[in-house]
């Protein structure tokens, strides 16, 4: 077998073995989409190797789950998509033997069983996610057995990649490429260029062009009445028996010709060159899933897995990852639009609560308005809204349930953190500043370098951004 990721190789191969030997494993995992797609890739590996665990998921990795972990009487917990920044934690008990396959920055701490791109000097935020990671113990674990080289679950890795917005300029890089190649040599991935917007295989044409907010074109985005009259106005074929096709429906020629009139709109109304170049970008397509739905896109199906673990559903989200087209998929298609209203709602309440700006940072608190879940989401989304400085990283705040606030004194706030990657290019890494600030406020916090996340006692989010807003500008200065 070829490793998927040479530089790991020998990692893989030792958690893999310690699998193997588990007599009672645990697996365990976040609920975004690259942990959902980490745990599919994880638990198909596993049963294809014959080997018995349990699945459990979590908001966020604190003491009170790992406790639970040790006191369950598991020998063995496989971390996926969590795990490193918690060793120090983890490590504490000797009940059992951690396998980590993660991606995020570890803490002072260290387990033989860790497969995690930062070690090997790979970038664990736009060269391998979790679910990355996973595959790489998943091609290990079925070395041993020629029937099964497990390289059809590169298309759930992708997934997971793509769902934590690893893509490098449009495309999938690093690592990541490596496992992109490995599922275009399986046939379960097919890689392309074509309209890089949200909504190719499922939205109807006038919907999908005003809804892509990525690249805002005068006349089109956000006004649907105005992408009719654009479309109409195009010499394609762009309905069928009345109704609009959606873009996966259109031929090659007619795509051409509608992504042709979208750049010449673009310049004519001044949008920035770079950002016109962007509406054509790289596409990764599941080639074994049915054409036209959301499970045919990388980036669709990563939004359908992110709208059931958000809504307590993590089950159904696995389900999917792992084959279920029946039962768990009109599950996933329920919250799917539960999930739209809610993002829908969000907006409008981060209108209302209104956007903060400090000198480095700007920020809003949505209180009980949201669930925490997606406030990350749309916090992403604010950075589109007129009051919004995109060029400025934002900070959101939602209570946490008192479930969720075991790991702080009392009651708990979630902080989500977005940025942008030309702020990363200056120096931004968010991962940083939610650990810095976080901590000088008596919370936990961690993630990545355009987003990160964070657990704050209520009542200290003024003196977390203020907090933040000086290790902003430290980056940004420097």
């Amino acid at each position: 077998m070829n490793a998927p990721v040479p530089e790991l190789e020998a990692r893989a191969a030792r958690c893999a073995a310690r699998l193997r030997e588990a007599d009672d494993l645990l697996l365990t995992s976040h609920i975004d989409a690259d942990g959902l797609t980490s745990a599919g890739v994880a638990t198909t590996a596993l049963e294809r190797a014959g080997i018995a665990h349990d699945v459990a998921f979590e908001k966020q990795l604190d003491r009170s789950a790992i406790e639970r972990y040790a006191e369950a009487g598991y020998d063995t917990v496989f971390f996926t998509d969590y795990g490193s920044g918690q060793l120090d934690v983890i490590t504490e008990y000797d009940a059992f033997d951690p396998v980590v396959a993660d991606h995020h920055q570890p803490a002072d701490a260290e387990t033989e069983y860790h497969v995690n791109p930062l070690l090997e000097g790979l970038d664990g935020g736009s060269e391998l996610s979790g679910a990355g990671a996973a595959y790489c113990v998943a091609r290990a674990l079925g070395a041993e057995d020629e029937r099964v080289d497990n390289r059809d679950l590169a298309a759930l890795a992708v997934v997971g990649a793509v769902g934590d917005m690893q893509t490098v300029e449009g495309e999938l890089v690093g690592a990541n490429a490596g496992i992109v190649e490995e599922g275009v040599d399986a046939g379960v991935l097919a890689v392309g260029k074509d309209l890089a917007v949200f909504g190719t295989q499922t939205r109807a044409l006038p919907k999908l062009l005003a809804y892509a907010s990525d690249v805002p074109i005068p006349g089109i985005t956000g006004d649907r009445n105005g992408a009719l009259r654009f479309l109409d106005g195009l010499d394609a074929d762009c309905r069928e028996d009345g109704e609009w096709k959606t873009w996966a429906e259109l031929t090659v020629e007619d795509r051409r010709t509608v992504v042709s009139a979208l750049v010449q709109r673009a310049i004519r109304t001044g949008v920035d060159p770079e950002e016109v170049e962007s509406l054509v970008g790289t596409t990764y397509t599941l080639t074994e899933e049915e054409p036209g739905t959301e499970l045919r896109d990388a980036s669709e199906f990563s939004t359908l897995l992110n709208a059931t673990a958000r809504y307590e559903r993590a089950d159904v989200g696995l389900a999917v990852c792992t084959g279920d087209r029946g039962e768990a998929l009109r599950e996933a298609h329920e919250l799917l639009r539960e999930h739209r209203r809610t993002l829908a709602t969000g907006v409008n309440v981060v209108r209302e609560v209104g956007v903060t700006r400090a000198e480095h940072v700007q920020w809003f608190h949505v209180g009980d308005r949201l669930p925490e879940t997606v406030v990350g989401i749309v916090a992403g989304m604010a950075m589109g809204e007129d009051d919004v400085d995109a060029g400025v990283p934002v900070i959101a705040f939602a209570n946490k349930e008192a479930a969720d606030a075991e790991d702080v004194e009392g009651e708990a706030v979630k902080v989500s953190m977005r940025g942008t990657p030309r702020l990363v290019e200056r120096g931004l890494d968010l991962s940083a500043v939610a650990r810095e600030a976080s901590r000088a406020v008596g919370g936990d916090g961690g993630g990545h370098e355009v987003a990160a996340g964070a657990t704050v006692p209520k009542g200290r989010e003024e003196a977390f951004v203020a907090a933040a807003d000086a290790a902003v500008g430290d980056q940004l200065e420097t």
